[in-house]
This record gives structure tokens, sequence and C-alpha cells, in this order.
């Protein structure tokens, strides 16, 4: 028999990327993780133009200009709570406190052909938590050096650096990594052996601060931190570590994920890593 049909109210589904949400790797910049996170996009209440769509004042859509008003909401309140903080310090803190699960502990899936758990290249560093952006412990931070360097590694000239800048800008005579841009992730698409690479960190908890340092490493994987704890005071405010990535694969690989996450035993200050191995036969 066929019943009319009937919605329920407060029984949780699982959550998941939807199939048409954008994937990494970065085709531009494979060394710089995409998505940086995710946010709901899905089936979002939102209000409606009222010339748009005379007579209707709200509807349901789906899409990044559904998602994107939950990020941009969370740029404008983080900045209003903490004006002092820079466009990479926001970012830093929305990407290492986002969600890898959801408020159940359940996993995050991503649909598709099949459907698989997520990953670093369907939800960057997570769903995004507001909450917890608020209050990120560490935060990995850029300024204007860091962007030029950036565009160095691109290997843009210094005459177009300049144009953007306003100023004269100059590469250095060895073009940059951008492995060791301070981005709160780290991407690997070409690990030959081993690789060291270099990030800092910023103490915006409290004054007087412990962390330490813990390693999911990708399949195939070793990860060695040092130092692997992060002491700060009053003096020091932002210590910069080391990341030494090793493979044991023998062959050309595709990506595996993992993370490296900051700890004091209340903030978990969580950069996704993905790394593909690839083998130079000699």
């Amino acid at each position: 028999m066929i019943r009319p049909s009937k919605t329920h109210v407060g029984r949780p589904i699982s959550t998941r990327v939807a199939y048409f949400s954008s994937r990494g790797p970065s085709s531009v910049a494979p060394a710089i993780l995409k998505p940086d996170v995710a946010a709901p996009g899905v089936n979002i209440l939102a209000a409606v133009p009222p010339r748009s769509r005379p007579g209707i004042a709200f509807e349901f859509d789906s899409g990044t200009s559904m998602a994107a008003p939950h990020v941009s909401g969370i740029v404008a309140l983080l900045k209003s709570l903490h004006s002092d903080w820079s466009p990479a310090i926001i970012k830093s803190a929305i990407v290492t406190t986002a969600w890898t699960t959801d408020p159940y502990g359940e996993p995050i899936y991503a649909e598709g052909e099949p459907m698989k758990l997520a990953d670093a290249f369907d939800y960057g560093g997570g769903i995004v938590n507001g909450n917890r952006a608020a209050d990120p412990g560490l935060v990995y931070d850029m300024g204007t050096a860091d962007y030029i360097q950036y565009l160095c590694a691109m290997g843009y000239k210094n005459s177009d650096i300049s144009q953007v800048t306003g100023n004269p800008a100059f590469c250095p005579m060895k073009q940059p990594s951008i492995l060791n841009l301070n981005f709160p992730s780290i991407t690997i698409p070409t690990l030959r052996n081993s690789t060291t690479i270099t990030r800092t960190v910023t103490n915006v908890g409290a004054v007087y601060s412990r962390y330490v340092a813990l390693v999911e490493p990708p399949l195939g994987i070793s990860i060695a931190v040092k130092p692997d704890i992060l002491i700060f005071n009053s003096i020091i405010k932002a210590i910069s570590f080391t990341v030494t990535v090793s493979s044991s694969h023998k062959v050309t690989t595709g990506y595996s994920f993992g993370s490296l996450t900051w700890s004091d035993g209340v903030h978990s200050v969580r950069s996704p890593i993905s790394v593909r191995t690839e083998i130079i036969e000699s």
C-alpha cells in the first residue's frame, strides 16, 4: 500500500560531502591543498531576493552559493572577535579546527561512485566549526613577504610581482619551495625518498602553553617532527619546527592522507597531510 509521504523531524542523518562539491588536488598548484575546508551547502533554507522570485520569501537551495555564506559569516565573526587577526590567521583558525567527523563522532563520507570515506581532497581540513575557530590555540600566519615568496615559487618574474605589490620585488637566486610556505596544511605531490619542510606557529591562546605533536602518518609514509614539544611564554610567542617526510614505497603511488596535530590538552590544532610518492627510475 502506498501512503502519503511524511517528514521525520529530529532524526539525524549521516554527514556527507556532496557529489558535486569540488575535489582536489589543485591542478594549478598541486603542493597547496584544495579545497581548504567544506561547509554546509545542500538543501539550505535561504532568503530569496524579492525582485527575483515575486511572492517567494524563502526556498531550499544547494551549491557554493549556500556554502560560501557559512564561511564568510564565520570570517566576519572571527574578525569582529579578533580585530588584529590577519587573513592568514583567520584561514588557519578555520582549517585547523574543522570537524573531521560528524557531531556524533561518526565518519564523514564522500558521495560518488562508489561512496567512500572522505579525505583531505574531499573536505580539506574538514567541515567548518565556528565555535572552535574562535579559540584555535595556535595559528599559521603569513605576511606580504610570504605571498611574494609564493609568487616566486610559482615562477613569476620580478616585474610581474612588482606590478601586483605596487613596489619593487625581487625573488631570491634559488627558487623557493612552495612546500615551505606557512600554510596550515602539508601537501607533497612528488615525494622522492624524503624531504624536510618548515612551519611556524604563533600562540594566540594562553600565554604559558605547552603543545605536543601527535602524528597520524599517511600509509607507507614516516613523519618526524622536530621539536615535537613547543613551549610558549610571555617572550616566546612563535616557534618554528621542521617536518621530515619519508616514503617506504617502492613504486609510484596515488595520494595517501594523514595529519599533524598540536595539542595542549584543550586545543587540537590539526593540519591535514597529503602525500604522493614518485619513483624515478635510474
